[in-house]
């Protein structure tokens, strides 16, 4: 069997095909951020506060260690970086465009599903008391013993998307994505011993970890909310690295199907190789 050889699909010579080819999933993308941004104004449901349950929800409203923004560029615009890096080394547009295209799916899938719970469960944050009464002063209805509350009412709004953890799913969606990317392109299952490079692979998953711990720490979230988040985070992004992907520990492992299709190594379903081309 010829070996592959890297190169040969750069950006330049199979660029507009491989966009041309794959056009419905980018359009499918943009209306994955449509709906994002419809979830995320969405007013979630008010579940009954009353007095009694206030015992695990007056923990400090304080400041984010990591604020959501810097999340999202964490799992999303890091992992491309590295797609990128890829790329320049190896010039080949299969595997950017589809490890591009693969992260960002799993994490807008990945918020979708997120926010789509948060606004139907309603949990309340760990700050809750202090979001809804600011001065500390409770109030509650006379009838129903439901808290009425007089705090910012964006405040309150985002007091009742507890669960899950948005920026610990965004997390897990997009480092869990790269970690799998690495083990394949480090071909961490070659079985020829290097166990050091399984510190590259599980750093993105370290990372994503200390993310949902500082939720915790924040008191944004409960425990069940991190672990939640990042266990949709994880499954997402072991998905959509799969449908592009073979598993690292297969022949090929370190590149897309699309590839080895581009390449005619194609036998059934399965898609072999030689060996991955050096960088």
């Amino acid at each position: 069997m010829p070996e592959l050889k890297s190169g040969c699909y750069t950006i330049k010579s199979h660029g507009s095909k491989v966009i041309r080819a794959h056009k419905l999933d980018w359009l499918i993308l943009l209306l994955l951020v449509a709906i994002e941004l419809l979830l995320d104004g969405m007013e979630p449901f008010h579940r009954y506060v009353g007095e009694e349950m206030m015992t695990d929800l007056k923990y400090p409203y304080k400041q984010e260690t990591v604020p959501f923004l810097a999340a999202q560029v964490m799992s999303v615009l890091f992992p491309i970086v590295i797609f990128i890096m890829f790329y320049i080394c190896q010039r080949d547009v299969y595997d950017l465009h589809h490890a591009t295209k693969g992260v960002l799916f799993s994490a807008l899938v990945t918020a979708v599903i997120t926010d789509s719970i948060k606004a139907a469960v309603g949990r309340p944050r760990p700050s809750f008391f202090w979001r809804c009464f600011p001065d500390g002063k409770a109030v509650f209805d006379a009838i129903t013993k439901d808290v009425v509350c007089h705090g910012d009412k964006k405040v309150i709004r985002e007091g009742y998307r507890s669960f899950p953890s948005g920026h610990t799913s965004w997390s897990f969606a997009g480092l869990g994505f790269l970690a799998w990317y690495l083990s394949g392109k480090t071909r961490l299952f070659d079985r020829r011993g290097h166990i050091g490079k399984l510190c590259i692979v599980l750093l993105p998953l370290l990372l994503a970890g200390l993310v949902g711990i500082s939720r915790v720490d924040d008191y944004r979230h409960h425990w069940q909310d991190v672990l939640t988040g990042g266990l949709i985070g994880m499954i997402v992004s072991s998905i959509c690295y799969l449908l592009v992907f073979p598993f690292p520990h297969q022949p090929g492992g370190w590149a897309p199907y699309a590839y080895f299709e581009m390449s005619g190594e194609v036998e059934g379903s399965r898609y072999l190789y030689t060996r991955q081309p050096e960088v």
